[in-house]
């Protein structure tokens, strides 16, 4: 955790608290809140919640993501979105892109191994 600020949890500025946490302790306080407010009734282990709350907001908020990027590569035409017959979309590659797309991602590749 070397180099994360510290900051005060939104959260815990609404229970009362001042205490300042490092950016994960704060972000897994939240999480763990988040949970409960759609859980009231939940309970669990250190080790269930570990596993299974922090895991369910994660998926959360990495769909979320997941789905503004999805939106941002079709908005440039790297992928295709097709609807299927369950309303679902599907997404793929835009054969057109691909090559474009191979560049970009080993140019990423190239610029992560210079990474320490």
């Amino acid at each position: 955790m070397g180099g994360m600020g510290k900051l005060v949890c939104p959260c815990l500025i609404y229970m009362g608290s001042h205490e300042r946490f490092t950016t994960e302790k704060s972000h897994i306080t939240c999480e763990i809140l988040a949970y409960l407010a759609e859980h009231p009734d939940a309970q669990d282990t250190v080790e269930g919640i570990a596993a299974w709350w922090l895991l369910e907001q994660k998926i959360k908020h990495t769909t979320t993501e997941v789905k503004k990027s999805l939106s941002a590569l079709v908005d440039k035409g790297f992928i295709v979105e097709c609807k299927g017959k369950n309303s679902h979309s599907y997404y793929r590659v835009n054969r057109s892109k691909y090559e474009e797309i191979k560049a970009i991602s080993n140019k990423q590749k190239q610029h992560d191994k210079g990474k320490p």
